[in-house]
């Protein structure tokens, strides 16, 4: 078991100094291959062979989610008619440890033949991709984590980290948001974290006006489901909210009152464009079930916990 552990540490921390080493090395030809995209029209096209493929394809994914269109495309598909997915308008992102695959030499001739973009990322500077190439990103040498040196794993860690450097630049020059995000993460926990209010709450509130006397107050709360009402003044505008404490510290005489003389005045609301965690994160903090979403002073839905934790967020 001591041997296993040595062995991992070894191999994480190899992996880790190359990650070091290429972050030094960084120059200007990353910042232009950033802008080589940007001004792309079109897509991304990453393509790279075996592990660098591998790699590709989770770039091309990171690249879609951030705000970046991008379509990994196999360099020996390519040869066989895939490179008609590769237009005039979209940069070429090739990932290649050597340099020198023989199966990527139909598309690198294409970009050439095309005038389309090309970003070539290999360790060596004269290689084949990285002479041809338009920006060329050199992986430093570094040892490979597996101690004899033919399993990638430390260059194929660095070309992984490179990608998701160049994503995350992209995404921060386009202000990509949270709500970006959220448009291509839907589903999953991902998608139920970046929910906003809005998509949550109930639109059939419990409401009351100011003057509604408190038997029909009751009858609301039962009625709808959600232990509380909220009360609303004669524009509409959510000036209080009704909740079973409130009940009970108006318990004498209760049936004789109105609403207005037993409600909590300015309850705490949250806006419908709020992410839902942020209701969560309020709700627990007061120890409090519902929240009414309300916009311009005027309520437009009630959010409960259960919905919450029904939508996976917690």
């Amino acid at each position: 078991m001591t041997d296993y552990l040595e062995t991992a540490r070894r191999v994480i921390l190899t992996e880790a100094q190359g990650l070091a080493v290429l972050a030094e090395g960084l120059n200007g030809d990353f910042g232009r291959a950033v802008d080589l995209i940007l001004q792309a029209r079109g897509r991304v096209i990453v393509s790279g062979m075996g592990k660098s493929g591998h790699v590709g394809r989770k770039i091309a994914a990171t690249l879609a989610s951030t705000g970046t269109p991008a379509q990994f495309v196999h360099p020996a598909e390519a040869s066989h008619g895939d490179l008609g997915m590769v237009t005039r308008a979209d940069v070429a992102l090739v990932l290649s440890n050597s340099g020198e695959t023989p199966e990527l030499a139909d598309l690198i001739a294409h970009t050439r033949r095309f005038g389309i973009p090309l970003v070539g990322v290999a360790s060596r500077p004269d290689s084949t991709l990285l002479r041809q190439a338009d920006v060329a990103l050199v992986l430093p040498a570094a040892p490979e984590a597996c101690g004899n040196g033919i399993v990638p794993t430390t260059s194929t860690t660095m070309t992984l980290a490179l990608g998701d450097a160049l994503a995350v630049a992209l995404m921060e020059h386009r202000q990509f948001t949270p709500e970006h995000f959220r448009t291509f993460h839907p589903g999953g926990k991902l998608g139920a974290r970046l929910a906003k209010v809005g998509d949550l709450m109930h639109r059939d509130m419990p409401l009351v006006s100011e003057d509604t006397p408190m038997t029909d107050a009751l009858l609301v709360i039962s009625q709808k489901g959600y232990g509380v009402t909220g009360v609303i003044d004669a524009l509409g505008h959510l000036t209080g909210i009704i909740t079973d404490g409130d009940l009970r510290r108006h318990m004498d005489g209760l049936l004789d009152r109105r609403a207005s003389e037993v409600m909590t005045p300015g309850p705490r609301v949250i806006a419908p464009e709020a992410l839902a965690e942020s209701a969560l994160a309020q709700m627990q903090d007061r120890k409090i079930t519902c929240l009414f979403a309300v916009a311009d002073g005027m309520p437009q839905g009630i959010l409960h916990i259960h919905d919450c934790l029904r939508a996976g967020i917690a």
